[in-house]
């Protein structure tokens, strides 16, 4: 495994375990142990998974020491606002039975996520989190926050994958010493990706899969990423990404795959927008 240092010196794993959309409690804890077991440190959920304890019981029974560890959560938007972002952090903490979260991150740029982040910014400077960072911040939301903020963020977790690679998004990041991090690094299956003829043909002159291909690919352009999987096979098959390394052809041949927007979701929609207010992650 290899690590990026964030910009505050704390060192993260260029590839995780995520745990989206796995609600059952059970299937979770047994993927995140399996994740463990293979050898995955980093570990991604969010309060609006409705599975932190699952993962807090996969990492109690792991064995691994905690500082071995690397534990990411995020803030939903029903708790953005200062005095809610402070409750929603403990509430996170005692859910995964944790001292401390190595990264925790606005889930989405909606409501007072501002009095949100000035929440965080207090618990980094007293040691609950090690990092705070964002998600789903596209370039002008990110410059204007990193222009407004005390504390530059250490991540941005945007939609990353070969068609939707958002290059402007990268620089950005890298002119505020922001680390991306790739939600939905396999396009939430769409493209036909772990079949698809460009990545297929790449990876067989390596003897990897198209999946494989497609994580690889992220983190040879300096992008954590954090493939899901509810099977052992998958699970392992997706952290075995580090005895090879694409070409600069290869690499050339993956940016031709670009369509330029997502086909997963639409920030810009209002009714997402609305439907993302609506989604509570208690009541």
């Amino acid at each position: 495994m290899e690590y990026v240092t964030l910009n505050n010196g704390v060192k993260m794993p260029l590839e995780g375990f995520g745990v989206f959309q796995v609600p059952d409690h059970a299937q979770c804890e047994k993927a995140a142990s399996e994740a463990i077991e293979a050898g995955y440190r980093l570990i991604d959920t969010a309060a609006a998974y409705m599975n932190e304890e699952a993962v807090g019981k996969a990492i109690a029974k792991s064995g691994v020491p905690r500082e071995d560890l690397f534990i990411t959560t995020k803030l939903w938007v029903q708790d953005a606002g200062y005095e809610t972002a402070k409750t929603a952090i403990q509430t996170s903490l005692n859910k995964l039975g944790l001292d401390y979260i190595d990264l925790y991150l606005i889930h989405q740029p909606m409501g007072d996520y501002m009095g949100g982040y000035r929440a965080m910014e207090e618990a980094y400077k007293e040691g609950k989190l090690r990092a705070i960072g964002v998600c789903n911040f596209y370039p002008h939301v990110l410059t204007d926050f990193c222009e407004t903020v005390e504390i530059i963020p250490a991540v941005n977790q945007i939609e990353l994958h070969p068609f939707f690679q958002q290059e402007n998004a990268l620089a950005v990041m890298k002119e505020y010493g922001v680390v991306p991090e790739a939600w939905g690094p396999f396009a939430e299956g769409t493209n036909n990706i772990f079949s698809h003829p460009v990545l297929s043909k790449i990876g067989e002159k390596y003897g990897k899969t198209a999946a494989q291909v497609a994580l690889r690919w992220n983190i040879q352009r300096g992008v954590v990423v954090i493939p899901k999987s509810v099977h052992k096979e998958r699970i392992e098959q997706n952290i075995d990404i580090w005895d090879f390394a694409l070409s600069d052809e290869d690499m050339k041949e993956i940016a031709k795959l670009d369509i330029g927007h997502s086909k997963i979701v639409n920030h810009s929609d209002p009714a997402f927008v609305k439907m993302l207010h609506s989604l509570k992650v208690h009541e």
